[in-house]
Protein backbone atom coordinates (compact mmCIF):
# COMPACT_ATOMS: atom_id res chain seq x y z
CA UNK A 1 0.00 0.00 0.00
CA UNK A 2 1.63 3.91 -1.01
CA UNK A 3 2.11 6.30 2.04
CA UNK A 4 0.06 8.08 0.16
CA UNK A 5 -3.18 5.80 1.07
CA UNK A 6 -1.80 5.10 4.46
CA UNK A 7 -1.90 9.14 5.19
CA UNK A 8 -5.78 9.13 3.12
CA UNK A 9 -6.56 6.72 5.70
CA UNK A 10 -5.28 9.01 8.54
CA UNK A 11 -6.97 11.94 7.22
CA UNK A 12 -10.05 9.81 7.36
CA UNK A 13 -9.42 8.26 10.76
CA UNK A 14 -8.26 11.62 12.33
CA UNK A 15 -10.87 11.57 15.34
CA UNK A 16 -11.02 7.90 16.22
CA UNK A 17 -8.01 6.76 17.63
CA UNK A 18 -5.06 7.83 19.81
CA UNK A 19 -7.02 6.30 22.60
CA UNK A 20 -3.99 5.09 23.94
CA UNK A 21 -1.11 7.57 24.40
CA UNK A 22 -3.65 10.54 24.78
CA UNK A 23 -5.51 9.39 27.77
CA UNK A 24 -2.83 7.38 29.78
CA UNK A 25 -0.81 10.77 29.95
CA UNK A 26 2.10 8.76 28.01
CA UNK A 27 4.16 10.70 25.64
CA UNK A 28 5.82 8.96 22.86
CA UNK A 29 10.33 9.07 22.18
CA UNK A 30 10.17 10.64 18.88
CA UNK A 31 13.45 10.40 17.47
CA UNK A 32 14.67 7.04 17.07
CA UNK A 33 16.21 6.49 20.90
CA UNK A 34 15.49 10.16 21.28
CA UNK A 35 17.97 10.76 18.63
CA UNK A 36 16.84 12.64 15.93
CA UNK A 37 20.20 11.59 13.39
CA UNK A 38 19.87 7.79 14.43
CA UNK A 39 19.29 5.30 11.74
CA UNK A 40 15.92 3.63 12.24
CA UNK A 41 16.68 -0.12 14.29
CA UNK A 42 15.73 -3.34 12.43
CA UNK A 43 12.95 -5.41 14.24
CA UNK A 44 12.43 -8.86 14.71
CA UNK A 45 9.07 -9.89 16.61
CA UNK A 46 8.66 -13.48 17.33
CA UNK A 47 5.91 -14.98 18.92
CA UNK A 48 4.39 -18.55 19.98
CA UNK A 49 0.74 -19.54 20.01
CA UNK A 50 -0.52 -20.60 23.67
CA UNK A 51 2.72 -19.56 25.51
CA UNK A 52 1.71 -18.63 29.19
CA UNK A 53 3.74 -16.15 31.18
CA UNK A 54 5.32 -18.52 33.70
CA UNK A 55 6.40 -21.38 31.20
CA UNK A 56 10.26 -19.81 31.18
CA UNK A 57 13.32 -20.57 33.41
CA UNK A 58 14.02 -16.91 34.19
CA UNK A 59 10.21 -16.59 35.33
CA UNK A 60 10.49 -19.70 38.12
CA UNK A 61 8.84 -22.51 36.23
CA UNK A 62 10.70 -25.68 37.47
CA UNK A 63 10.25 -27.98 35.54
CA UNK A 64 10.99 -26.52 31.90
CA UNK A 65 14.45 -25.80 30.17
CA UNK A 66 14.73 -22.30 28.53
CA UNK A 67 18.31 -21.32 28.70
CA UNK A 68 18.62 -19.16 26.02
CA UNK A 69 15.90 -17.15 26.68
CA UNK A 70 16.94 -16.70 30.02
CA UNK A 71 20.24 -15.62 28.94
CA UNK A 72 17.64 -13.35 26.65
CA UNK A 73 16.10 -12.30 29.62
CA UNK A 74 19.07 -10.81 31.34
CA UNK A 75 19.38 -8.45 28.46
CA UNK A 76 16.29 -7.66 27.59
CA UNK A 77 13.53 -5.21 29.13
CA UNK A 78 10.93 -7.67 30.86
CA UNK A 79 7.15 -6.58 31.19
CA UNK A 80 6.57 -9.19 34.05
CA UNK A 81 2.71 -7.79 33.68
CA UNK A 82 1.82 -8.52 29.92
CA UNK A 83 -0.99 -9.80 28.86
CA UNK A 84 -3.09 -11.06 25.91
CA UNK A 85 -6.08 -8.89 26.94
CA UNK A 86 -8.56 -11.13 24.70
CA UNK A 87 -7.01 -14.63 25.66
CA UNK A 88 -7.56 -15.91 21.90
CA UNK A 89 -5.23 -16.51 18.73
CA UNK A 90 -6.96 -14.29 16.28
CA UNK A 91 -8.26 -11.35 18.56
CA UNK A 92 -4.50 -10.88 19.89
CA UNK A 93 -3.20 -10.88 16.35
CA UNK A 94 -5.54 -8.34 14.84
CA UNK A 95 -4.78 -6.18 17.68
CA UNK A 96 -0.97 -6.69 17.12
CA UNK A 97 -1.46 -6.00 13.56
CA UNK A 98 -3.57 -2.88 13.99
CA UNK A 99 -3.17 -1.46 17.51
CA UNK A 100 -6.69 -1.57 18.30
CA UNK A 101 -9.02 -3.29 20.69
CA UNK A 102 -11.49 -6.56 19.67
CA UNK A 103 -14.09 -4.61 19.58
CA UNK A 104 -12.82 -1.77 17.14
CA UNK A 105 -11.51 -4.02 14.28
CA UNK A 106 -14.20 -6.72 15.21
CA UNK A 107 -12.07 -10.01 15.34
CA UNK A 108 -13.06 -10.77 18.81
CA UNK A 109 -13.14 -14.39 17.50
CA UNK A 110 -11.40 -17.61 15.76
CA UNK A 111 -11.63 -17.56 12.55
CA UNK A 112 -13.30 -13.67 10.79
CA UNK A 113 -11.70 -11.61 8.44
CA UNK A 114 -9.77 -8.76 9.62
CA UNK A 115 -10.25 -5.96 7.44
CA UNK A 116 -8.14 -2.99 5.97
CA UNK A 117 -9.46 0.22 7.68
CA UNK A 118 -6.78 0.57 10.40
CA UNK A 119 -3.70 1.01 9.00
CA UNK A 120 -1.33 -1.98 9.96
CA UNK A 121 2.06 -1.90 11.63
CA UNK A 122 3.77 -2.87 8.42
CA UNK A 123 1.70 -0.28 6.44
CA UNK A 124 3.37 2.36 9.14
CA UNK A 125 6.91 0.44 8.84
CA UNK A 126 6.57 0.51 5.39
CA UNK A 127 5.62 4.28 5.52
CA UNK A 128 8.92 4.91 7.67
CA UNK A 129 11.31 2.98 5.03
CA UNK A 130 11.00 -0.29 6.12
CA UNK A 131 11.34 -3.45 4.21
CA UNK A 132 8.21 -5.93 6.17
CA UNK A 133 8.13 -9.74 6.42
CA UNK A 134 5.66 -12.65 7.80
CA UNK A 135 6.76 -15.93 8.58
CA UNK A 136 4.58 -18.48 10.01
CA UNK A 137 1.07 -18.87 11.28
CA UNK A 138 -1.29 -15.80 10.51
CA UNK A 139 -5.04 -16.62 11.41
CA UNK A 140 -6.34 -13.12 10.97
CA UNK A 141 -7.81 -13.54 7.15
CA UNK A 142 -10.80 -16.22 8.35
CA UNK A 143 -11.25 -17.55 4.54
CA UNK A 144 -10.08 -21.23 5.27
CA UNK A 145 -7.16 -21.92 7.74
CA UNK A 146 -5.39 -24.02 4.12
CA UNK A 147 -6.24 -21.40 1.99
CA UNK A 148 -4.11 -18.95 0.05
CA UNK A 149 -4.20 -15.56 1.13
CA UNK A 150 -3.93 -12.68 -1.56
CA UNK A 151 -1.32 -10.04 -1.24
CA UNK A 152 -4.44 -7.60 -0.81
CA UNK A 153 -4.97 -9.38 2.85
CA UNK A 154 -1.53 -9.12 3.93
CA UNK A 155 -1.71 -6.17 5.46
CA UNK A 156 1.48 -4.65 4.17
CA UNK A 157 3.86 -7.33 4.40
CA UNK A 158 5.81 -8.11 1.20
CA UNK A 159 8.40 -11.28 2.32
CA UNK A 160 5.90 -14.32 2.41
CA UNK A 161 6.04 -17.50 4.07
CA UNK A 162 2.30 -18.44 5.63
CA UNK A 163 -0.34 -20.48 6.07
CA UNK A 164 -3.61 -18.79 8.07
CA UNK A 165 -3.39 -21.78 10.66
CA UNK A 166 -2.53 -25.20 11.16
CA UNK A 167 -1.09 -27.27 14.32
CA UNK A 168 0.13 -30.58 12.07
CA UNK A 169 3.65 -29.48 12.97
CA UNK A 170 5.36 -32.06 11.25
CA UNK A 171 2.94 -31.83 8.17
CA UNK A 172 3.07 -28.14 8.10
CA UNK A 173 1.87 -26.42 4.52
CA UNK A 174 2.96 -22.24 3.58
CA UNK A 175 2.14 -20.19 0.86
CA UNK A 176 4.42 -17.37 -1.06
CA UNK A 177 3.19 -15.12 -3.46
CA UNK A 178 1.71 -17.86 -5.71
CA UNK A 179 -1.14 -20.45 -4.79
CA UNK A 180 1.16 -23.19 -5.15
CA UNK A 181 0.83 -24.93 -1.57
CA UNK A 182 4.30 -25.79 -0.37
CA UNK A 183 5.78 -27.77 2.80
CA UNK A 184 8.23 -26.88 5.69
CA UNK A 185 10.56 -28.95 6.02
CA UNK A 186 9.91 -31.26 9.52
CA UNK A 187 9.14 -29.12 12.57
CA UNK A 188 7.97 -26.07 11.33
CA UNK A 189 9.16 -24.16 13.43
CA UNK A 190 12.63 -24.80 12.62
CA UNK A 191 12.21 -24.48 9.47
CA UNK A 192 10.57 -21.24 9.93
CA UNK A 193 13.11 -20.17 12.52
CA UNK A 194 16.07 -20.87 9.67
CA UNK A 195 14.09 -19.15 7.11
CA UNK A 196 14.03 -15.93 9.19
CA UNK A 197 17.63 -16.57 9.80
CA UNK A 198 18.26 -16.56 5.82
CA UNK A 199 15.67 -13.24 5.56
CA UNK A 200 18.05 -11.35 8.43
CA UNK A 201 21.14 -12.94 6.68
CA UNK A 202 20.11 -11.49 3.57
CA UNK A 203 18.70 -7.86 4.49
CA UNK A 204 20.86 -6.99 7.68
CA UNK A 205 23.53 -4.98 5.39
CA UNK A 206 20.52 -3.16 3.70
CA UNK A 207 20.31 0.09 3.10
CA UNK A 208 16.50 0.29 4.68
CA UNK A 209 15.89 -1.53 8.20
CA UNK A 210 13.43 -4.59 8.34
CA UNK A 211 10.73 -5.65 10.35
CA UNK A 212 10.25 -8.78 10.65
CA UNK A 213 7.86 -11.33 12.58
CA UNK A 214 8.01 -14.49 12.59
CA UNK A 215 4.78 -16.40 14.15
CA UNK A 216 5.02 -19.89 15.45
CA UNK A 217 2.61 -22.50 15.86
CA UNK A 218 3.64 -24.16 19.03
CA UNK A 219 3.02 -24.47 21.95
CA UNK A 220 -0.02 -24.72 21.36
CA UNK A 221 -1.54 -28.24 21.30
CA UNK A 222 -1.46 -31.44 20.25
CA UNK A 223 1.54 -31.49 22.58
CA UNK A 224 3.05 -34.82 21.75
CA UNK A 225 4.31 -33.88 18.47
CA UNK A 226 7.67 -31.99 19.12
CA UNK A 227 10.76 -33.83 17.83
CA UNK A 228 11.65 -36.74 19.49
CA UNK A 229 15.01 -35.90 21.38
CA UNK A 230 12.69 -32.34 23.12
CA UNK A 231 10.16 -35.16 23.85
CA UNK A 232 12.59 -37.34 25.40
CA UNK A 233 13.97 -34.78 28.08
CA UNK A 234 10.53 -34.36 29.96
CA UNK A 235 8.94 -37.00 32.07
CA UNK A 236 5.12 -36.34 33.03
CA UNK A 237 5.31 -38.27 36.35
CA UNK A 238 8.08 -35.61 36.99
CA UNK A 239 5.90 -32.64 36.61
CA UNK A 240 5.77 -30.54 39.24
CA UNK A 241 2.18 -28.77 39.11
CA UNK A 242 1.24 -25.68 39.95
CA UNK A 243 -1.01 -25.59 43.06
CA UNK A 244 -4.03 -24.44 41.88
CA UNK A 245 -4.28 -27.61 39.29
CA UNK A 246 -7.07 -29.85 41.19
CA UNK A 247 -6.45 -33.90 42.63
CA UNK A 248 -8.69 -35.33 39.35
CA UNK A 249 -6.84 -33.11 36.79
CA UNK A 250 -3.57 -33.53 37.30
CA UNK A 251 -2.91 -37.15 35.56
CA UNK A 252 -3.95 -35.09 31.86
CA UNK A 253 -1.88 -31.97 32.89
CA UNK A 254 1.16 -33.66 33.76
CA UNK A 255 0.74 -35.65 30.42
CA UNK A 256 0.01 -32.69 28.87
CA UNK A 257 2.99 -30.28 30.35
CA UNK A 258 5.44 -32.99 29.88
CA UNK A 259 4.63 -32.54 25.57
CA UNK A 260 4.48 -28.64 26.10
CA UNK A 261 7.78 -28.06 27.70
CA UNK A 262 8.86 -30.31 24.82
CA UNK A 263 7.63 -27.55 22.15
CA UNK A 264 8.79 -24.96 24.59
CA UNK A 265 12.43 -26.67 24.49
CA UNK A 266 12.27 -27.03 20.98
CA UNK A 267 11.07 -23.24 20.69
CA UNK A 268 14.40 -21.97 23.15
CA UNK A 269 16.45 -23.23 20.75
CA UNK A 270 15.40 -21.78 17.81
CA UNK A 271 15.24 -18.53 20.26
CA UNK A 272 18.88 -18.81 20.52
CA UNK A 273 19.56 -19.66 17.02
CA UNK A 274 18.02 -16.06 15.97
CA UNK A 275 20.16 -14.48 19.06
CA UNK A 276 23.14 -15.97 16.75
CA UNK A 277 22.02 -15.13 13.68
CA UNK A 278 21.89 -11.46 14.11
CA UNK A 279 24.97 -11.43 16.01
CA UNK A 280 26.51 -12.91 12.85
CA UNK A 281 24.73 -10.64 10.81
CA UNK A 282 26.60 -7.87 12.32
CA UNK A 283 22.24 -6.17 12.80
CA UNK A 284 22.83 -5.48 16.55
CA UNK A 285 20.78 -2.22 16.21
CA UNK A 286 17.81 -4.43 16.10
CA UNK A 287 15.14 -4.73 18.41
CA UNK A 288 14.43 -8.33 19.23
CA UNK A 289 10.76 -8.75 20.84
CA UNK A 290 9.81 -12.80 22.41
CA UNK A 291 6.23 -13.06 23.21
CA UNK A 292 2.87 -15.17 23.00
CA UNK A 293 -0.40 -14.34 21.40
CA UNK A 294 -2.18 -15.64 25.02
CA UNK A 295 -1.78 -18.26 27.61
CA UNK A 296 -2.60 -22.31 28.69
CA UNK A 297 -4.45 -23.30 31.34
CA UNK A 298 -3.30 -26.89 31.38
CA UNK A 299 -5.28 -27.75 34.41
CA UNK A 300 -5.02 -24.95 36.68
CA UNK A 301 -8.17 -24.37 37.93
CA UNK A 302 -9.36 -27.50 35.93
CA UNK A 303 -9.38 -25.44 33.25
CA UNK A 304 -7.92 -26.04 29.42
CA UNK A 305 -6.13 -23.94 26.71
CA UNK A 306 -7.37 -19.77 26.95
CA UNK A 307 -10.22 -17.58 26.53
CA UNK A 308 -10.44 -16.98 30.61
CA UNK A 309 -9.54 -14.39 32.95
CA UNK A 310 -6.92 -16.38 35.23
CA UNK A 311 -3.39 -15.73 34.68
CA UNK A 312 -2.58 -18.90 33.25
CA UNK A 313 -4.56 -17.72 30.06
CA UNK A 314 -3.86 -14.54 30.28
CA UNK A 315 -0.47 -13.54 31.29
CA UNK A 316 2.27 -13.83 28.51
CA UNK A 317 5.72 -13.38 28.56
CA UNK A 318 7.49 -10.34 26.77
CA UNK A 319 10.96 -9.55 26.61
CA UNK A 320 12.64 -6.78 24.13
CA UNK A 321 15.75 -6.51 23.61
CA UNK A 322 17.97 -3.50 22.24
CA UNK A 323 21.61 -3.01 23.39
CA UNK A 324 21.95 -0.09 20.93
CA UNK A 325 18.91 1.89 22.36
CA UNK A 326 17.62 0.66 25.64
CA UNK A 327 21.23 -0.82 26.80
CA UNK A 328 22.83 -4.53 27.37
CA UNK A 329 21.90 -4.87 31.02
CA UNK A 330 18.04 -6.67 31.79
CA UNK A 331 15.52 -4.75 34.19
CA UNK A 332 11.77 -5.74 35.04
CA UNK A 333 9.04 -3.46 34.51
CA UNK A 334 5.68 -4.47 36.52
CA UNK A 335 3.36 -2.37 34.18
CA UNK A 336 0.86 -4.00 32.61
CA UNK A 337 0.84 -4.13 28.99
CA UNK A 338 -1.69 -5.54 26.58
CA UNK A 339 -1.90 -6.58 22.74
CA UNK A 340 -3.14 -2.79 21.43
CA UNK A 341 0.13 -1.35 23.23
CA UNK A 342 2.58 -3.45 21.12
CA UNK A 343 2.19 -1.40 17.90
CA UNK A 344 2.37 2.17 19.09
CA UNK A 345 5.38 0.95 21.50
CA UNK A 346 7.80 -0.64 18.36
CA UNK A 347 6.66 2.43 16.43
CA UNK A 348 7.34 4.76 19.15
CA UNK A 349 10.85 3.33 19.78
CA UNK A 350 11.51 3.03 16.10
CA UNK A 351 10.96 6.95 15.67
CA UNK A 352 7.80 5.73 13.11
CA UNK A 353 4.76 7.92 13.26
CA UNK A 354 2.02 6.13 15.03
CA UNK A 355 -0.98 5.86 12.95
CA UNK A 356 -4.13 8.13 14.21
CA UNK A 357 -6.36 4.22 14.01
CA UNK A 358 -4.24 3.28 17.04
CA UNK A 359 -5.96 2.96 20.15
CA UNK A 360 -3.36 1.03 22.16
CA UNK A 361 -0.54 3.29 24.17
CA UNK A 362 3.05 4.02 23.22
CA UNK A 363 5.06 2.72 26.08
CA UNK A 364 8.23 3.32 24.78
CA UNK A 365 9.48 6.19 26.73
CA UNK A 366 8.52 4.28 29.79
CA UNK A 367 10.63 0.93 27.73
CA UNK A 368 13.80 3.69 27.34
CA UNK A 369 13.50 4.78 31.14
CA UNK A 370 12.58 8.32 29.83
CA UNK A 371 8.68 8.01 31.73
CA UNK A 372 7.51 6.56 34.46
CA UNK A 373 5.45 3.47 34.18
CA UNK A 374 1.97 4.72 35.47
CA UNK A 375 -0.67 2.39 33.67
CA UNK A 376 -1.69 0.59 36.36
CA UNK A 377 -4.61 -1.40 34.04
CA UNK A 378 -4.92 -3.66 31.06
CA UNK A 379 -8.21 -4.29 30.42
CA UNK A 380 -9.63 -7.97 29.79
CA UNK A 381 -12.25 -9.23 27.81
CA UNK A 382 -14.19 -11.91 26.17
CA UNK A 383 -17.03 -10.91 24.25
CA UNK A 384 -18.17 -14.09 22.79
CA UNK A 385 -16.76 -17.93 24.07
CA UNK A 386 -17.00 -19.96 21.63
CA UNK A 387 -16.89 -23.41 21.05
CA UNK A 388 -18.50 -26.62 23.49
CA UNK A 389 -15.38 -26.78 24.98
CA UNK A 390 -15.14 -23.38 25.88
CA UNK A 391 -18.76 -23.35 28.21
CA UNK A 392 -17.97 -26.76 29.25
CA UNK A 393 -14.58 -25.36 31.39
CA UNK A 394 -16.73 -22.45 32.63
CA UNK A 395 -16.78 -19.89 29.74
CA UNK A 396 -18.39 -17.06 29.76
CA UNK A 397 -18.65 -13.45 28.55
CA UNK A 398 -16.78 -11.00 30.89
CA UNK A 399 -14.62 -7.67 31.46
CA UNK A 400 -12.18 -7.34 34.18
CA UNK A 401 -8.76 -5.28 34.59
CA UNK A 402 -5.43 -7.01 35.06
CA UNK A 403 -3.64 -4.71 37.38
CA UNK A 404 0.11 -4.83 38.95
CA UNK A 405 -1.43 -6.76 42.12
CA UNK A 406 -4.76 -7.05 41.10
CA UNK A 407 -7.35 -9.41 39.07
CA UNK A 408 -11.07 -7.89 39.25
CA UNK A 409 -13.63 -9.55 36.46
CA UNK A 410 -17.33 -9.17 36.10
CA UNK A 411 -19.52 -11.42 33.91
CA UNK A 412 -23.11 -10.43 32.80
CA UNK A 413 -24.59 -10.95 35.96
CA UNK A 414 -22.21 -8.72 38.20
CA UNK A 415 -18.87 -9.14 40.37
CA UNK A 416 -17.19 -12.72 39.38
CA UNK A 417 -13.89 -12.79 40.63
CA UNK A 418 -11.26 -11.00 42.46
CA UNK A 419 -7.75 -11.73 43.64
CA UNK A 420 -4.69 -10.32 45.25
CA UNK A 421 -2.47 -11.58 42.81
CA UNK A 422 0.60 -10.54 45.64
CA UNK A 423 -0.61 -12.80 48.55
CA UNK A 424 -2.51 -15.13 46.70
CA UNK A 425 -0.25 -15.94 43.17
CA UNK A 426 -2.07 -18.86 42.18
CA UNK A 427 -5.54 -17.49 42.29
CA UNK A 428 -7.26 -19.53 45.15
CA UNK A 429 -8.62 -17.28 47.00
CA UNK A 430 -11.80 -15.62 45.31
CA UNK A 431 -12.79 -12.12 47.60
CA UNK A 432 -15.13 -10.84 45.39
CA UNK A 433 -18.06 -9.04 47.33
CA UNK A 434 -16.52 -9.64 50.61
CA UNK A 435 -17.03 -6.50 52.81
CA UNK A 436 -13.18 -6.53 53.77
CA UNK A 437 -12.05 -5.98 50.31
CA UNK A 438 -14.95 -3.11 49.41
CA UNK A 439 -12.57 -0.35 48.90
CA UNK A 440 -10.09 -2.02 46.84
CA UNK A 441 -13.26 -4.00 44.61
CA UNK A 442 -14.81 -0.17 44.03
CA UNK A 443 -11.68 1.39 42.49
CA UNK A 444 -11.18 -1.76 40.00
CA UNK A 445 -14.88 -1.15 39.30
CA UNK A 446 -14.07 2.34 38.79
CA UNK A 447 -10.78 1.50 36.63
CA UNK A 448 -12.54 -1.03 34.47
CA UNK A 449 -15.50 1.15 34.15
CA UNK A 450 -13.29 4.04 32.59
CA UNK A 451 -11.86 1.44 30.52
CA UNK A 452 -15.07 -0.15 29.21
CA UNK A 453 -16.08 4.17 28.53
CA UNK A 454 -12.88 4.50 26.83
CA UNK A 455 -12.83 1.91 24.32
CA UNK A 456 -16.43 2.09 24.22
CA UNK A 457 -18.01 -1.41 25.50
CA UNK A 458 -21.21 -1.27 26.23
CA UNK A 459 -20.43 -5.50 27.38
CA UNK A 460 -23.48 -6.95 25.54
CA UNK A 461 -23.93 -10.77 25.25
CA UNK A 462 -21.93 -12.33 22.69
CA UNK A 463 -24.68 -12.90 20.20
CA UNK A 464 -25.06 -9.26 19.90
CA UNK A 465 -21.58 -8.93 18.38
CA UNK A 466 -22.10 -11.76 16.27
CA UNK A 467 -25.07 -10.44 14.98
CA UNK A 468 -23.52 -6.71 14.78
CA UNK A 469 -20.74 -7.77 12.65
CA UNK A 470 -22.59 -10.28 10.50
CA UNK A 471 -20.96 -13.47 11.43
CA UNK A 472 -22.26 -17.25 11.31
CA UNK A 473 -21.47 -19.67 13.79
CA UNK A 474 -22.40 -23.50 13.36
CA UNK A 475 -24.50 -25.64 16.30
CA UNK A 476 -21.11 -25.86 18.42
CA UNK A 477 -21.27 -21.57 18.64
CA UNK A 478 -18.03 -21.51 16.35
CA UNK A 479 -17.42 -19.75 13.02
CA UNK A 480 -16.84 -23.07 11.35
CA UNK A 481 -13.46 -23.07 9.29
CA UNK A 482 -11.94 -25.13 6.58
CA UNK A 483 -9.92 -28.15 8.01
Amino acid sequence: MSAERISRRRFMQAGAGALGALSLGVKPMGAVGGNPDRRRPNVVLVFADQWRADATGYAGDPNVKTPHLDKLAAESVNLTRAVAGCPVCAPYRASLITGQFPLTHGVFTNDVHLGDDAVSLAEACKAGGYDTAYIGKWHIDGRGRSNFIPRRSRQGFDYWKVLECTHRYNESAYYGDTNEKLMWDGYDAIAQTRDAIGYIRDHAAGAKPFLLVLSWGPPHAPYQTAPKKYRAMFDADKIKLRPNVPAEAAAKAREDLAGYYAHIAALDDCMGEIVAALAKAGAADTILVFTSDHGDMLGSHGGQKKQQPWDESIRVPFLLRWPAGLGAKGRAIDMPLDAPDIMPTLLGLCGVEVPKTVEGADFSAVLAGKAKPTNDAALITCPDPFGQWARRFGGREYRGVRTRRHTYVRDLTGPWLLFDNQTDPYQLDNLVNRPAHAKVQAELEAKLAARLKATRDEFLPGAEYIRKWGYKVDKTGTVPYTP
